[in-house]
């Protein structure tokens, strides 16, 4: 019965690299744009660190995400 508790459990510690995987960084942030455009965002955004895809609410509290193929930088603090 330990065998298996053990195996659950190391199964579940090799996966908590995917629920991880995004960094929080506190707002305002200006995103710009591979097109040469900017974002500005009031509040904080998240980055999934494996593919770099950018997620943040707008100013509504709508969710958006920019794939790392759509921007060039971001920069984050006051």
């Amino acid at each position: 019965m330990r065998q298996i508790t053990l195996f659950f459990l190391l199964i579940f510690l090799a996966s908590c690299d995917e629920i991880f995987d995004a960094k929080g960084i506190k707002g305002p942030c200006t995103i710009e744009l591979v097109d040469g455009g900017t974002i500005t965002v009031e509040r904080s955004i998240e980055i999934l660190q494996s593919t770099g895809t950018i997620t943040y609410r707008d100013e509504d509290g709508k969710l958006w995400s920019i794939s790392a193929d759509e921007y060039v930088s971001y920069s984050c603090g006051n």
